[in-house]
């Protein structure tokens, strides 16, 4: 049974009519699918915040609703948005979603590839068969960089043009796919057209950003002038979110970015016989080298500069699914211990081996790093992206890693890193981050539902 467009929501005032039907609102059971039986009895979704129910020849009950599974009728559908540029935005939504399930809470929740719900507007696949997706992501594994920051302003022109169509496709979307109680995003550069979009969708259900970096880069890249909550993991990033008039009661100051749950449930390892099995030294200081989920050409530059260097240590080089990447470091003919692995799930057991990591300054793997009290030392230039600069100036200020300007420098850095005492006192600090944003998170999503928009 569905209401047709004529029919206005004064018309829907609860009431019996003549063929026993008792139609009315019903604000508790918003926004569940739209038929539910109910042994004997049928509720209807009318829209997104009515329904009617069909009463039977038998007088209803005082526990109408008890024989079926009231959970069911209260559940609410939450909606993540990622995209895959790069490895992190999907990383953190299925992260959120898998400690949400964890916990049991009354949540559907559905992971959306944005740019499948709004494909049509990609006109690099049209004209090039690689989307923007694919075309960032081969950007980031051959190293081509460079131009990033200047590419941002076009890149956001295009957007801005395409606006009215993306804010249209997301609007139908949620009308007639997915039909969320709550719309988060864990992307940057589309949150004005995402929030248009759920505005237009219903103006009672809430918007929520989730910043997956540690600072914005205004303007128009995480934050916008408008309604909405936000999540946010560093102080910077808090008031900038103030900064566009958010007020305190609706932005989230969490403890860090977000944590896959296996980093939570870390089991103590044996690190002497766990060296050992990877063909390493039990007692020298071990770097782990990792440049996210591709690698990065930059690894066997680092590798050779270290091995050519008189300093006592072994490497860990971990090249994700690059295998082209992985045969030329397999191929590297080294003085020190080397250990080479391509992409695992196991990552937090390498880092509990190692006893610091290099790496690019992204957000996710020096999140990662800290929760397992590695050091980092990163690379910070022109051909760092823009929204991993701050990350780099974040890991100095609270002293918990070391910065070069480029991995000629990364043998000083090492030397530097390996000194007496230093190192003990880089690890101590990196104990001392208690990352709980996951957590804090799923509960501030709670509240939001709660509180509504």
């Amino acid at each position: 049974m569905r209401i047709g467009p004529g029919v206005q929501r004064e018309d829907l005032q609860q009431r019996k009519t003549s063929n026993g039907r008792y139609e009315g609102p019903a604000k508790e059971f918003s926004h569940f699918p739209e038929r539910i039986p109910l042994r004997g009895r049928i509720a209807t979704c009318l829209g997104a915040d009515r329904f009617i129910v069909v009463a039977c020849r038998k007088a209803p009950q005082p526990s109408a609703f008890g024989n079926c599974d009231n959970r069911k009728l209260l559940r609410k559908r939450l909606e993540f948005f990622y995209v895959e540029a790069g490895g992190g935005h999907k990383s953190a939504a299925t992260a959120l979603k898998a400690v949400a399930d964890s916990q049991n809470r009354p949540w559907d929740i559905t992971l959306t590839n944005l740019n499948h719900v709004v494909s049509s507007t990609d006109h690099f696949k049209t004209l090039t068969g690689r989307g923007l997706e694919d075309w960032y992501n081969w950007m980031l594994k051959e190293g081509w960089t460079l131009g990033a920051a200047p590419a941002m302003r076009p890149m956001h022109a295009l957007i801005w043009l395409f606006g009215g169509t993306i804010t249209r496709l997301l609007r139908r979307h949620f009308e007639d796919e997915s039909r969320p109680d709550l719309v988060v995003s864990l992307i940057p550069h589309f949150n004005r057209y995402l929030n248009r979009a759920v505005r237009e969708y219903s103006p009672t259900v809430p918007f929520a950003t989730v910043i997956t970096d540690f600072a914005d880069i205004p303007p128009r890249v995480w934050l916008e002038q408008q309604q909405q909550y936000v999540a946010a993991g560093t102080e910077k990033a808090v008031q900038q979110a103030y900064g566009f008039g958010l007020p305190p009661d609706h932005v989230l100051r969490t403890s860090g970015m977000i944590l896959r749950p296996s980093f939570y449930d870390v089991k103590p390892v044996d690190r002497v016989a766990e060296r050992a099995r990877l063909g390493l030294k039990p007692d020298i200081p071990t770097a782990l080298v990792l440049f996210g989920g591709e690698g990065a050409s930059a690894m066997t530059d680092i590798a050779r500069r270290l091995d050519a260097s008189e300093l006592d240590l072994q490497l860990i080089l971990m090249y994700g699914r690059n295998e082209q990447l992985g045969a030329k470091l397999r191929q590297l003919k080294l003085r020190i211990p080397v250990h080479v692995q391509g992409f695992t799930t196991g990552v937090p057991l390498y880092m509990q081996i190692a006893d610091f990591m290099l790496g690019k300054p992204g957000p996710g793997s020096i999140s990662e790093a800290l929760a397992m009290r590695l050091p980092v030392i990163v690379d910070c230039n022109a051909w760092t992206m823009p929204q991993e600069r701050y990350n780099a100036e974040w890991l100095v200020e609270n002293k918990l890693g070391m910065v070069v300007k480029n991995w000629r420098e990364v043998a000083n850095a090492v030397q530097k890193m390996m000194a007496p005492g230093v190192l003990n006192g880089y690890r101590a600090r990196a104990a001392k981050v208690e990352n709980r944003a996951v957590f804090e998170i799923a509960d501030w999503l709670a509240r939001v539902i709660e509180r509504g928009p």
